[in-house]
């Protein structure tokens, strides 16, 4: 069934737009309140400022950056449109994906219908008629300095709305031309003559930075809840002291998100026994412990096991402040100038800077570092995972078969150590980092862009981390069942245990390709299916 969502530029949902930009079945269309309203501040353009004695109005009938003050005649407007998007063309690098994509026509569509842009009313429903018929504008991920928009970028999207020759655009799983593209969709001529302030609207606005900010923190916060679940199943591989997580500790230190993620791991542990002094005191084979007295309770655990909550929590109070941002951009009017109303009718047109990319980017900025600290101790109990001296005896490398003769797991975990490298040099804040641009017109600029781009980059590698934790702890619980029967699981971990099983059988027999456990491993996290059985059983846990 075809699900259509309808947007007025005040009320659309983070989750509407993940849904439209990551699935072609769902449709948009234009409400007609703001149908109805762009008609009539455009009617009104028409017949008051189409003239050459109309005051002068920045990119409506005035030239761009330091040509401000220089006038475009009427007759040349349509003419300006087309040079304008020309001379932004400037992008270069591989293009953005093609969720990136709807979801930019989608949300600078949801701009204009707030009316605050004076685009026609035709050029929104061409951006909502290239989502509906799947093309997809080819849009190059560098060239843009957030702030006057991500100008660069979106000119490609404005060309391949305009069906220039050379825009090319992705349609139904190929590169192609525009034109091309739009004769086979029939979604309309394939030439679209952009008039007065249309083009300046189209490539306004930190739209793009937007679309990849919406998704990565989409991402990031389901990856929060997967690493939640590989926290969980790890403790249970190391049989972990719980009192770590008892809530009174949390309430002395009463920040939100510790005291969320300590909840979170006693209802996923409700019921484990693997995580209790009887089981600790089962002395493993390659556990070094001493054997002539009684054994000792643990007290404590390592910080990577037990200060999660303390490292987990301002993950999520960071994703609750991130929201709060991406979700009033999304309804934000962000380009240069703004048509307001006047009281007593008509409207006038205001320049300001809605434009500035800086929320986004320091968003953008904070996400990235957050994400990488979550991948971080991910990281570092994968390597405890494959050292017995650091696991409390877990097989050394979580290796099978023939000792010497098949290695095991220390080269996974070596790969997650390069993203966590990664990771940490892509914290570097580029919201910090300006340089003055187009003759010193754009003094101060927000790098928002390229903020967004390396925070879904650090979002993407730390889902690799996290399904990699949840297989190596699957794995060591596989290797030392027998070793303590009776013992079980606790709920949440019980059922994320065997969803990590149904899809990946465990390695007993030596070393196998481990190229395609670490892609099943990732989409535990990128489907969420580990999380989605853990749901089943005993609800929603974050």
């Amino acid at each position: 069934m075809t699900t259509t969502i309808h947007i007025d530029g005040f009320t659309l949902t983070a989750e509407q737009v993940i849904a439209i930009a990551r699935d072609p079945q769902v449709k948009v269309g234009l409400a007609q309140s703001s149908r109805d309203a762009l008609k009539q501040s455009r009617d009104y353009i028409e017949s008051t400022w189409m003239h050459d004695e109309a005051p002068m109005m920045y990119s409506f009938n005035t030239g761009v950056g330091l040509l401000k003050d220089t006038r475009i005649k009427v007759e040349h407007v349509e003419l300006f449109q087309t040079q304008m998007i020309r001379a932004h063309a400037a992008g270069m690098g591989e293009p953005f994906s093609e969720e990136v994509s709807r979801a930019t026509m989608l949300l600078r569509a949801n701009a204009f219908a707030s009316n605050y842009s004076a685009p026609r009313v035709e050029v929104v429903d061409r951006l909502l008629a290239f989502i509906n018929a799947g093309i997809h504008p080819v849009m190059p991920q560098k060239g843009s300095v957030g702030a006057s928009g991500d100008l660069a970028p979106l000119s490609y999207l404005a060309a391949a709305i305009a069906g220039f020759d050379e825009a090319e655009v992705m349609y139904q799983g190929k590169r192609m031309s525009a034109p091309e593209a739009i004769l086979k969709s029939g979604v309309g001529p394939v030439k679209f003559d952009l008039k007065a302030k249309d083009a300046s609207a189209l490539i306004n606005g930190c739209t793009v930075s937007l679309a990849v900010a919406v998704l990565a923190t989409h991402d990031a916060r389901n990856l929060l809840s997967d690493a939640c679940l590989s926290l969980g199943l790890t403790l249970e591989a190391m049989r972990a002291e719980m009192s770590a997580f008892d809530d009174r500790i949390h309430q002395a230190r009463p920040h939100a998100g510790q005291i969320k993620t300590a909840a979170i791991v006693r209802n996923l542990l409700k019921g484990s026994t693997r995580t209790t002094h009887e089981a600790r005191a089962v002395q493993f084979p390659e556990e070094l412990r001493r054997t002539d007295i009684p054994y000792t309770p643990r007290i404590q655990d390592v910080y990577s096991l037990r200060c999660a909550p303390q490292v987990y929590g301002p993950v999520f109070d960071a994703l609750d402040y991130i929201d709060t941002i991406v979700t009033r951009e999304i309804n934000s009017a962000t380009d240069n100038p703004l048509i307001f109303g006047k009281d007593g009718g008509g409207f006038e047109i205001i320049s300001g800077g809605n434009f500035h990319g800086q929320y986004l980017a320091q968003a953008m900025d904070l996400l990235t570092m957050a994400v990488t600290d979550l991948g971080s101790i991910c990281e570092r109990r994968i390597n405890r995972l494959i050292d017995p001296t650091l696991s409390w005896g877990l097989p050394r490398n979580l290796m099978t078969g023939i000792r010497g003769v098949n290695t095991g797991y220390p080269v996974v975990q070596c790969s997650m150590s390069s993203l966590v490298m990664e990771n940490r040099t892509l914290c570097m804040p580029g919201s910090v980092d300006s340089i003055p641009a187009k003759g010193n017109s754009e003094d101060h600029v927000s790098n928002s862009t390229w903020c967004a781009r390396k925070a879904a980059t650090v979002v993407a590698n730390t889902q690799y981390i996290v399904g990699v934790e949840m297989l190596l702890a699957a794995q060591a619980l596989t290797m030392t069942e027998s070793l303590l029967p009776g013992f079980v699981l606790g709920q949440g971990t019980q059922a994320a245990y065997d969803e990590v099983r149904r899809q990946i059988p465990a390695c007993l027999e030596g070393d196998r390709w481990f190229h395609n456990d670490i892609q099943v491993a990732q989409s535990f996290v990128t489907s969420g299916s580990v999380r989605s059985a853990v749901e089943k059983k005993i609800g929603q846990f974050t």
